[in-house]
């Protein structure tokens, strides 16, 4: 409307409300042209036939690497002397019984009938104690290499696991192979998956989970490609149809069934183009992988309860991603689109899954008669009186976690290996699973004093590059805009940063292998920054800038271009060294620090020699 000087002036309100209509239009026409550019991408690309066997010899190596004198030592170490006999008592009974006070003897002779019929008191579930028990089950309780070897598959799987992942984030199957390849021989994942601690199958179902939400990105953003493709306008041209009869179906020789696909593709993009699918996006459908993070999840925090960080630090990342993939998808309110289409559904298909995938993990303690607080609920008057019989148990299994949080809470007895969070990206403090000193001729020593020791420290080159991964990491997010190290970054939050709200109470280095896989994964990223990419050689040198292309400069021009292909190739070449280096130094410390990996004897000497840093004594 056109003001004159006798038109009485706008209300503010008017004026607020033309604001946003010239808002929604910038706004609308920035989407749609987010929209034509926007493609499945990398998601799109599929791996080569070479990489599955190559990640396969890696996993196969490892796993040898991992099964080689399994057994030994033939004595419960560290804290096998909880999970292993637990695991015994799970699969036989369902719960954990009480074992008297010098159980460990009977147990490392194979004679585990001393355990009393009387319940323990434990503040883990159970899932993970499960697990160590089919092992046991199937080699005999008497053998130590039935007591690790559940951990050591899990740990071997997570091998080819996680070069998949690095696959799926970086589409490189050489970098897919260097991940793989740098978790084989870290240490701390090493240690892990010779000893049958609970820690390493946390970090498989939080490795697991992690996975999923990668393949439910590329589900989603080819479902965005589809949806972007049938938003587009059909070209017009004179005389052309653009009614629901295509001029397609009326040229000679066009079929019926031509006709019929042209016809539908003009429906689906008519309604891909409404208003309110523009605004807000496409509905992703029925999205499995998220039911499968779900239950991955659900299924960590049957092992520790500290899968649970990962659930929320994973839930804040589908919907940070989904908001992130509509935008670059062209849809004009991303967050809106996510709120509207993908919020409830997604939960739903994440915490409550999650939720009953946990209790399904406490099934032995529910049908069992006589485990720990079974009968809290039956014994103590409340409102849960109410409830049926049958769902007794619910109340008795809340009281039973809200005892066990306490008990977490509360723990702040001193250890000598205890260690605090700020040191844990540079295994300031490596946890000592066994130690044993041996003087001359005694388990084989040939010299004064030997010593066999098995420590969890990670790898020094991995772990040496750490800081600085993770650093890049957060530069090259904020720069760049690349989600990818983001996708790593929100891993480790979900896996490191909730211990620094545990200050004062006693926690473990050994608790960062379940940062391990996104160390490696951090590490990887930059290598590949650092590998860079060869230059197209096949490019034509006449469409650059500075280069002659007349008959009488065409030699020299083409020489200046060898010489500049010259000088870039021995830049990437330095760089690829050493990323070469890099890794063969990784190999070259993993092999130095066998020794004490597998509890070897070796002259103190060599023990001491080891220890670069006096805080891993």
């Amino acid at each position: 409307m056109t003001h004159t000087a006798d038109s009485p002036a706008p209300t503010r309100r008017i004026a607020r409300e033309r604001l946003a209509k010239r808002r929604e239009k910038v706004r609308a026409g920035a989407a749609a042209m987010r929209r034509r550019t926007f493609h499945a991408g990398m998601w799109a690309t599929r791996a080569p036939l070479w990489m599955w066997p190559t990640l396969l010899i890696i996993t196969g190596i490892g796993a040898a690497l991992r099964l080689f004198r399994l057994d030994f030592p033939h004595r419960l170490i560290f804290d096998e002397t909880y999970y292993v006999k637990d695991g015994y008592s799970v699969f036989n009974f369902g719960y954990e019984r009480s074992w008297p006070e010098n159980a460990d003897d009977s147990f490392n002779a194979g004679d585990p009938s001393v355990i009393e019929p009387t319940p323990e008191y434990v503040v883990h579930p159970p899932l993970g104690k499960w697990l160590i028990g089919i092992g046991i089950h199937l080699f005999g309780v008497d053998d130590s290499f039935g007591w690790r070897f559940s951990v050591a598959i899990i740990g071997t799987l997570t091998i080819f696991l996680l070069g998949v992942i690095a696959w799926k984030l970086f589409r490189s199957a050489f970098f897919a192979c260097v991940a793989a390849g740098l978790l084989a021989v870290d240490g701390e994942h090493f240690v892990h998956s010779r000893t049958s601690l609970l820690d390493i199958v946390l970090m498989a179902f939080v490795l697991l989970a992690f996975f999923f939400i990668v393949l439910d990105r590329e589900q989603v953003t080819k479902r965005l490609a589809r949806w972007t493709n049938a938003t587009a306008a059909p070209p017009q041209t004179d005389g052309q149809h653009t009614d629901s009869a295509p001029a397609d179906s009326h040229r000679p020789g066009s079929t019926l069934a031509e006709a019929a696909h042209s016809e539908t593709r003009t429906r689906r993009r008519r309604r891909a183009t409404s208003g309110g699918t523009v605004n807000f996006g496409p509905r992703l459908g029925v999205r499995p992988w998220v039911i499968a993070a779900g239950i991955s999840i659900g299924l960590a925090m049957g092992v520790k309860w500290s899968g649970l960080y990962a659930a929320a630090v994973f839930g804040i990342l589908l919907v940070a991603w989904d908001v992130h993939s509509r935008y670059r998808a062209g849809v004009v309110h991303p967050w809106l689109g996510m709120l509207l289409r993908d919020a409830v559904p997604s939960f739903l298909k994440l915490v409550p899954v999650a939720f009953i995938t946990y209790l399904v993990c406490w099934t032995g303690w529910i049908r069992s008669d006589n485990a720990w607080d079974r009968h809290w609920a039956a014994e103590n008057f409340g409102w849960w009186q109410s409830l049926p019989d049958w769902l007794q148990w619910l109340p008795s299994l809340a009281h039973y976690h809200y005892t066990a949080y306490s008990f977490h809470v509360g723990l702040d007895s001193e250890h000598p290996y205890m260690s605090n969070p700020w040191g844990w990206i540079v295994q300031w403090r490596p946890t000592s699973f066994y130690y044993e000193s041996y003087d001359h001729g005694s388990m084989g020593c040939m010299v004064d004093k030997c010593s066999s020791a098995i420590t969890s420290v990670g790898n020094p080159v991995i772990w040496g590059l750490a800081p600085f991964a993770v650093l890049i990491c957060l530069v090259v997010w904020i720069i760049r805009r690349d989600v990818r190290p983001a996708v790593i970054l929100a891993g480790l939050a979900a896996t490191w940063l909730p211990w620094f709200a545990y200050q004062e109470r006693t926690i473990f280095t050994f608790y960062t292998i379940v940062m391990v896989p996104f160390v490696v994964l951090a590490v990887t990223y930059c290598l590949t920054l650092l590998w860079g990419r060869a230059p197209d050689r096949g490019a034509d040198s006449s469409t650059k800038p500075g280069i002659v292309t007349t008959s009488g400069t065409g030699a020299r021009s083409g020489s200046a271009t060898k010489r500049l292909f010259a000088r870039v190739s021995i830049a990437l070449f330095s760089r690829r060294m050493v990323v070469g280096a890099v890794l063969a130094a990784a190999v070259l410390a993993f092999a130095y620090f066998w020794p004490i990996y597998t509890g070897e004897v070796i002259p103190f000497s060599a023990w001491n020699n080891r220890m670069w840093n006096i805080t891993w004594r």
